[in-house]
């Protein structure tokens, strides 16, 4: 039976962690730790806020945390005491299988900054897994007249384990027939073989029963057991042979479930059931039965599963080839699995923002994001680019991790949202790309006036209009949005023949329709030289000016009024001498009127209305002249 699992004493591991964490230290973007696998979890790793050189409370402040493309977090950040902690239980084995060294990185985003720290971490192995033969027991046939001397392969455990912590060796149960030689391969594996050592009778003892150990190292040794039943035939004098010791075959990772691998082949010279070969995997693990199937008549090796480059690039197969009475053989089958371009790049957003204002100065970092590829080679690597016609641009900074960032200053008014697409290309063949879609916002910041359409506006209203008359209305457009594009109109303060010009007109401040709250008279006012003034209301808020002339049109509202001849105030005719030898034409008097009107309103024209002896007087149409027309 298999020992029970190793737990670790995870104080005196903590202690040795933080030693090697404190030797290693930190590099200029890279930190190292090292910790021992199935520790509880919380457990101590590193002080991240001392290796960055940060008080634990500045980790929340600054907004660090951890940035992974999605894989099972195995550590987490201890805001109270700044430390990296373990996130759970991690299991070496079935993080890096068998690998020597099994390193986990994971970035350190320091948001406040939109920097990048490398953090690698060393999963060091424990004793916690005994070796394990994969069968309880191992049928051995043994022709009775085998030499001493003559060997038989046994089953090889496997212990997930590295180091020392690994499998180290065999033993096998007392007996007098049978001894325990264990040979290393070429691949530092251990093959344990049975050895003859004295000469067998079947007719004494047609059965040997044998326990076979296998034990590993550490501190506290695990071991596991197999028992190797051997039964006694008739004499099978050859064992099987491949016709080569390895077999080597390449395969492209696409290759679909059923196709062929190659062939294995073991001759055996013996007749009938001795010379009938058969095969099957050795030490058989999980992953290998799960993707390749081995025909036990043929030798013929397929896919079973989908293969994939990425997981695993290269298998060590184990075949075993034995005839009836059970002599064996055994090869190896190497696997390589070549890479094709079958994994689009992953994009990873670390830190985007939605909007920017529009004087932001170049450089200001709209997005940081991670770009990786699964594929290997040309096939993994990857070129990210955005529309060429963008103010923006991409700079690649820590590892895979590219900066989306303003190239000039940008203006709202001319575009208000960037809809932005990075394309991460792989080189493979063909080649791969994957798109991720960013909204940019461009908020808006009062960097306009409002405008008026014209330099100067002239407007014109007939006098004695009705106070409270719509006269002219006025529009100044501004391209800001929202409250900085809200625009009011007042009127500059002033006087007009020392009366506020309040008192005569006054402007919409929300439509800017300008009105007047007087009637006006011409012969008194004929014109107000205005400032209209529209500013928004931005903080602080921008204005622009506009002159208005508003000209008051006459109306004939006046009639004439006569000067000379003025009448007398006692209500009796005026008198005008002439004399009796008058010619005609003389020039009796000449009325003189005026009209406070102005324009064709004040043109005045004279007409004789009555006159005691007609046909004796003219008067002049446009000078009011009165003159004889004939002689008196």
């Amino acid at each position: 039976m298999a020992a029970p699992p190793y737990r670790p004493d995870c104080s005196r591991l903590v202690w040795i962690c933080i030693l090697l964490g404190a030797l290693w230290g930190i590099g200029a973007e890279q930190i190292r730790y090292s910790v021992p696998e199935e520790l509880e979890k919380g457990s101590f790793v590193g002080n991240i806020a001392k290796d960055l050189g940060l008080d634990a409370r500045e980790l929340a402040e600054r907004g660090v945390r951890i940035v992974s493309r999605g894989r099972t977090q195995l550590f987490a950040l201890n805001s109270q005491s700044g430390s990296l902690v373990t996130a759970g239980r991690i299991d070496r084995e079935e993080l890096c299988d068998r690998s020597p060294k099994c390193v986990v990185n994971l970035e350190i985003l320091l948001e406040d900054k939109v920097k990048i720290f490398g953090v690698e971490v060393e999963i060091l192995d424990v004793n916690d897994n005994a070796p394990n033969f994969g069968t309880e027991q191992r049928e051995i046939k043994v022709a009775e007249n085998e030499n001493p001397g003559t060997r038989f392969p046994l089953p090889e455990a496997f212990d997930p384990d590295v180091g020392v912590n690994s499998l180290q060796g065999y033993q096998l149960s007392s007996n007098i027939h049978f001894s325990l030689d264990v040979q290393s391969g070429a691949d530092g594996i251990k093959y344990p073989e049975l050895v003859l050592e004295r000469a067998l009778d079947r007719e004494e003892e047609a059965l040997h029963h044998l326990v076979l150990t296998a034990f590993d190292g550490g501190d506290r040794v695990h071991s596991g057991t197999a028992r190797v039943h051997i039964t006694l035939v008739d004499t099978n004098d050859n064992a099987p042979v491949f016709t080569q010791p390895e077999y080597h075959v390449s395969v492209r990772e696409n290759l679909p479930v059923g196709s062929p691998v190659l062939t294995v082949k073991a001759t055996d010279p013996d007749e009938g059931a001795n010379g009938e070969v058969t095969y099957s995997f050795r030490k058989v693990r999980d992953k290998v039965s799960q993707l390749f199937q081995l025909n036990s008549l043929t030798g013929d090796i397929t896919i079973l599963g989908n293969l994939d480059y990425e997981y695993s690039g290269f298998y060590d197969i184990d075949v075993e080839a034995h005839d009836g009475p059970g002599l064996r053989a055994r090869s190896k089958v190497l696997v390589t699995v070549l890479d094709v371009n079958d994994n689009a790049p992953e994009v990873t957003v670390t830190f985007l923002t939605s909007s920017i204002q529009e004087t932001s100065s170049p450089g200001t970092v709209i997005a940081l994001f991670n770009v990786h590829d699964n594929d290997s080679g040309e096939n993994g690597i990857v070129t990210c680019s955005i529309p060429g016609n963008l103010p923006l641009k991409l700079v690649k900074t820590y590892g895979n991790y590219h900066q989306l960032l303003t190239h000039r200053t940008l203006d709202r008014e001319e575009v208000s949202e960037y809809n932005i697409t990075v394309t991460a290309t792989d080189h493979g063949t063909p080649p791969l790309s994957t798109e991720t879609h960013i909204s940019l916002q461009v908020a808006d910041i009062n960097d306009n006036p409002p405008a008026f359409s014209h330099a100067s506006y002239s407007a014109y209203i007939p006098e004695n209009n009705p106070r409270g008359a719509s006269i002219l209305s006025m529009t100044a457009q501004d391209p800001d949005s929202v409250e900085n594009a809200r625009v009011t109109y007042s009127l500059a303060e002033d006087t007009l023949q020392g009366v506020p010009l309040s008192t005569y007109v006054s402007i919409n401040s929300d439509t800017g329709v300008l009105y007047a709250l007087c009637s006006f008279d011409y012969e008194q006012v004929r014109d107000l030289q205005l400032l209209v003034t529209a500013s928004d209301s931005g903080d602080p808020p921008l204005s622009s000016n506009v002159s208005l002339s508003l000209f008051i049109l006459d109306q004939n509202d006046n009639a004439p009024e006569i000067l000379y001849p003025t009448l007398p105030n006692d209500g009796s005719t005026g008198v005008e001498l002439a004399p009796r030898s008058a010619e005609p034409g003389y020039l009796v008097t000449k009325v003189v009127a005026v009209d406070r009107d102005s324009g064709q309103n004040s043109w005045l024209s004279y007409h004789l209305l009555k006159a005691s002896e007609p046909g004796l007087f003219t008067v002049g149409l446009h000078t009011g002249e009165v003159r004889t027309a004939r002689a008196l």
